[in-house]
């Protein structure tokens, strides 16, 4: 892969002959196309690549939360990369047919602002999940205004669903209402507190498991 810069005609996207020219993170690129192979993936390979595909499916449904909340992009590597990067070394493990994943050991975010102290979550009304926190708020640069962050997932559909702004800090309470078909699972539960401009950000705490109402 190689960038170049624009001459009179400007740059250009698609393929020519043997190249294909494109834009990324802002750099103009020109790759050659891929050859084509027929060699069967070993089964070393083959793994890998499921294991690969398993982390992306399970990442994507919250790339908006990622993508804001996930350290800082480096260079050519973004928020996107350095969560891929984690969950593939420390958190997706095969267990046979399929991979799956630790949960205690998922990170939605990953940041310096103080987290969560003190957080319950509980579900007794309907499709609800009620939360419980002490206030922190002045702890480091804990601000009473900070937004609580929600990531639910629920294993058995692979389904996410999350909220940007459940409450705030110094609120200690809220609430998330989640899909009538979520009534009778148990779901996974990933928080973490984002500032109002969301340049501050704590690193996510997983409160467990728990019976949704």
């Amino acid at each position: 892969m190689g960038t170049y810069n624009k001459g009179i005609i400007g740059a250009f996207s698609g393929k020519v002959g043997p190249v294909v020219g494109a834009s990324w993170r802002g750099k103009e690129i020109l790759r050659s196309l891929p050859k084509k192979s027929n060699r069967i993936a070993t089964p070393e390979q083959a793994l890998h690549r499921m294991k690969f595909t398993a982390v992306i499916s399970f990442l994507n449904p919250i790339h908006p939360i990622i993508s804001r909340y996930y350290g800082n992009n480096q260079g050519e590597k973004s928020r996107i990369n350095r969560a891929m990067s984690y969950h593939m070394k420390e958190v997706v493990q095969y267990a046979d047919p399929e991979y799956t994943f630790a949960y205690n050991k998922v990170q939605v975010s990953k940041g310096y602002l103080p987290g969560i102290e003190g957080g319950l979550v509980a579900s007794t009304i309907a499709n609800t999940l009620t939360f419980n926190w002490n206030d922190n708020s002045g702890q480091g640069e804990a601000q009473a205004t900070d937004a609580l962050v929600v990531a639910v997932y629920e294993p058995s559909s692979k389904q996410w669903v999350y909220s940007l702004s459940v409450a705030n800090r110094n609120t200690t309470t809220g609430t998330f209402v989640l899909p009538p078909t979520f009534s009778g699972t148990t779901v996974e539960v990933w928080v973490l507190f984002a500032s109002v401009d969301e340049k501050k950000y704590a690193t996510s705490t997983y409160l467990g498991n728990v019976l949704v109402s």
